[in-house]
């Protein structure tokens, strides 16, 4: 039997403070677990290549609303200063992150698009009954990190 355990969400943040500030932190995720409820730990294994850290891997582990953890291991895989950050998952989950982000009118807008697949095995056989429940504790994962920024930008020396 086949199990369609893909998922694909598109999450949008919107900040009153700059786009340099939003960037430094979401480019900086071994300190995600200090403002971002879910993020256990983000360990760097592999700087990378270049200062921008294409190349660099991360072990990521995040819970959840839900009872479970997952860990895996995210590459960057490409680095535009300010406005794009993208990743390759692998581990228990797989597949591709992007975060893209502009500014205009004194907001910088946020969105993280993932489409990635589920590689834990009771994740799997699950997918096809609790897709909906899986995707309902994603949108309150990314809810606690648009929180967690939020405090986090209005907490910086420079204001938010």
């Amino acid at each position: 039997m086949l199990i369609n355990s893909h998922y694909e969400f598109a999450t949008k943040w919107e900040f009153a403070a700059p786009q340099a500030q939003v960037w430094q932190q979401l480019n900086s995720p071994e300190s995600w677990p200090l403002w971002w409820r879910g993020v256990e730990q983000v360990e760097l294994l592999n700087k990378g290549t270049d200062e921008l850290g294409h190349g660099a891997v991360r072990k990521y582990t995040w819970r959840s609303r839900l009872p479970y953890r997952l860990t895996f291991l995210m590459q960057t895989t490409r680095v535009e200063p300010f406005s794009r950050i993208e990743g390759q998952a692998t581990d228990e989950l797989e597949g591709c992150g992007r975060w893209h982000l502009c500014h205009s009118e004194g907001v910088t807008r946020v969105r993280y698009d993932w489409q990635v697949k589920a590689n834990k095995r009771w994740m799997k056989w699950l997918a096809p009954v609790a897709r909906s429940i899986f995707a309902w504790n994603h949108d309150i994962v990314m809810e606690w990190g648009r929180l967690g920024l939020i405090r986090r930008l209005k907490s910086s020396p420079s204001g938010g």
